[in-house]
């Protein structure tokens, strides 16, 4: 019968050490996220880089349209026609032609 315990005791120790080496893991996979998380915190929260001849925030958030158009006024053009790649769509209300008989 003293067979039977050893092979007990053995499965019970094996069962153990998986339990460790399982919670070690874990405890290892938590410590990534939190350095990770940690790093790109402290990097979202710095102030941008300026960088000569880069967009100037201020700037940019002032300006408007100064091409002169009017958005209400220019609400039936056609840009495609306009450049010549597809047809008007004003120039075709005419019926088509009756073919020959």
């Amino acid at each position: 019968m003293r067979v039977v315990s050893n092979k007990k005791s053995a499965e019970a120790t094996q069962s153990i050490q998986r339990v460790k080496v399982g919670m070690t893991g874990l405890a290892f996979v938590l410590l990534l996220i939190g350095l990770a998380s940690a790093i790109f915190s402290s990097a979202s929260h710095e102030r941008p880089v300026a960088v000569a001849g880069g967009a100037k925030p201020d700037i940019v958030a002032n300006l408007s349209a100064t091409n002169g158009t009017d958005p209400a006024t220019t609400g039936d053009r056609e840009p495609l026609a306009e450049l010549g790649i597809a047809p008007s769509a004003a120039g075709n209300t005419t019926a088509p032609a009756q073919p020959a008989k």
